[in-house]
């Protein structure tokens, strides 16, 4: 069976095709087939002037073409289409997903943060980890971050937040949702014994990437520290060129490692596994959910 997922996020719009194998009896085994990430920036128009502008349209419009076209060149035989923050905060929003239903015949639902964060979890990924362990999921995005919060085999906590790398760009001063981030950590994350933290999202990705550690291997809090005061004491122009970043990466990827290193350290957590998974991974995993059950 092939899947595929799209995940309209608020900095990047990504494709996920997925080949699902299942035996009899067996688990099944999801192949990735292809993933396609193109930069939209959603949020630069969202969070500015609260709308998404003709040009930006244009441009969603255009990538869901051309991901209509890969899927039936892969031969998909079920898809699901997501939007998050950006989407959800775009006044123009109904207008937007119209218009790509009638010009492509994709479906965009714009879902909570909530079910967000329930799609992270989705992977599964701290079931197969140390059953004594907590494990607290930090998926960082352009508009928003979700937690969810795992212990003794239980989904126990999950909460999204408007606090973004993109959002921090254009409003560095969010103070309200900072405070609300820690005092909720405090209340139901720390003090739990061998939390370890789970990190998704782009960024997170291209920091293990860069880090040359081997995969299963923790970073650690103070390795982000460190890229952090690196990346911060450079400008745009110097991480493009010495990191080798693409500039739709350089520019979010500060505000993001301030999110992992703030929630990590109001939880007392000194370590962060990056398993390399995202929304689109979550959602090939709740659509083939949805078809087999």
């Amino acid at each position: 069976m092939r899947l595929a997922a799209i995940d309209i996020g608020t900095n990047a719009c990504r494709l996920l095709i997925t080949e699902v194998a299942h035996e009899v009896n067996e688990k099944p085994v999801f192949s990735k087939l292809n993933l396609i990430r193109v930069p939209l920036r959603l949020g630069f128009d969202v969070f500015e002037i609260g709308i998404i502008s003709k040009e930006k349209t244009e441009m969603i419009l255009q990538t869901m073409k051309a991901y209509a076209h890969l899927m039936n060149a892969y031969k998909v035989e079920k898809s699901i289409a997501v939007a998050t923050s950006a989407m959800r905060d775009a006044k123009n929003r109904e207008e937007v997903v119209r218009n790509i239903y009638l010009e492509t015949g994709i479906e965009i639902k714009v879902i909570t943060g909530d079910f967000e964060a329930s799609l992270i979890y989705e992977n599964h990924i701290a079931e197969n980890l140390n059953e004594n362990s907590n494990y607290l999921y930090i998926d960082v995005g352009g508009g928003s971050t979700e937690l969810t919060y795992f212990a003794n085999k239980e989904l126990v906590f999950k909460k999204s937040y408007n606090l973004g790398t993109i959002r921090l760009l254009k409003n560095p001063e969010i103070e309200s949702v900072w405070n609300e981030l820690k005092d909720n950590i405090r209340d139901k994350i720390k003090g739990q014994n061998k939390i370890t933290a789970i990190g998704t999202g782009g960024n997170i990705n291209k920091i293990f990437s860069m880090s040359k550690k081997k995969e299963g291997k923790p970073l650690s809090a103070e390795l982000l520290k460190d890229y952090y005061r690196e990346f911060s004491a450079c400008t745009l122009e110097q991480r493009i060129k010495i990191y080798n970043l693409r500039e739709d990466r350089a520019d979010v990827i500060v505000p993001a490692l301030l999110i992992y290193i703030q929630i990590m350290k109001w939880a007392d957590i000194s370590e962060i596994l990056v398993p390399k998974i995202g929304l689109a991974d979550g959602l090939i995993q709740h659509l083939y959910a949805e078809l087999t059950t």
